[in-house]
């Protein structure tokens, strides 16, 4: 037996919507599948936990271990972007101040001030092993994300970001990627995701 799921039984699994050659490990778990969309060329590896509204552009990769909570909000990946070895993205996260009830067992009106944002992985990031990304902290087009890094505010378009929280160094990263996408053929999703508007209806190590 493969260890990826074939088209066939993605879609018996209630995925949104399945582009060409989507490899999704049988190791991963999957929840609320039917607000999944997959482009072309997406690679999901083992012991990765995938819940709620995720949208992939095309070309993408997601090492093992990955966490990626996208709740009502969406978490949208811009093609050739990936996420290297446990890295974590949230849309939603409750207050630890001390002023609400947490968890989410408890009833929603005693966790008035959950924060609940979408997010944001565009064209050509890469977020290093062991980082996690918070809420509304949108990982810009080009960023590089060092590994082990807390990303707590959105960045800047091909920033190089370490850090806890993470801070943008003063080096850029090298634009060369850009210029090769002639290889991603064009679609609606991909293009919505690229440029930060909602859309309609080998592993990698930092």
């Amino acid at each position: 037996m493969d260890n990826y799921y074939s088209s066939a039984e993605l879609e018996a699994l209630g995925i949104k919507k399945i582009g060409t050659n989507v490899k999704v490990s049988r190791k991963a778990s999957l929840h609320g599948c039917d607000r999944m969309e997959f482009g072309d060329n997406v690679r999901v590896d083992d012991f990765c936990f995938l819940y709620g509204k995720l949208v992939f552009g095309s070309y993408i990769h997601i090492a093992p271990f990955c966490f990626l909570s996208g709740g009502d909000e969406g978490i949208y990946f811009g093609d050739f972007s990936g996420l290297s070895f446990r890295v974590s993205a949230f849309t939603r996260s409750d207050d630890y101040s001390g002023g609400t009830l947490t968890n989410p067992m408890v009833p929603e009106k005693y966790r008035y001030k959950t924060v609940k944002k979408e997010l944001y992985i565009k064209k050509h990031a890469i977020v290093g092993v062991g980082s996690i990304i918070m809420p509304g902290a949108h990982i810009e087009e080009g960023v590089a994300v060092g590994a082990a890094s807390l990303v707590t505010k959105p960045t800047e378009p091909w920033g190089i970001y370490t850090g806890i929280p993470a801070v943008r160094r003063e080096r850029e990263r090298e634009r060369d990627a850009a210029t090769r996408e002639g290889i991603s053929g064009r679609n609606r999703t991909r293009d919505a995701i690229n440029t930060g508007c909602r859309p309609r209806g080998e592993r990698h190590a930092a």
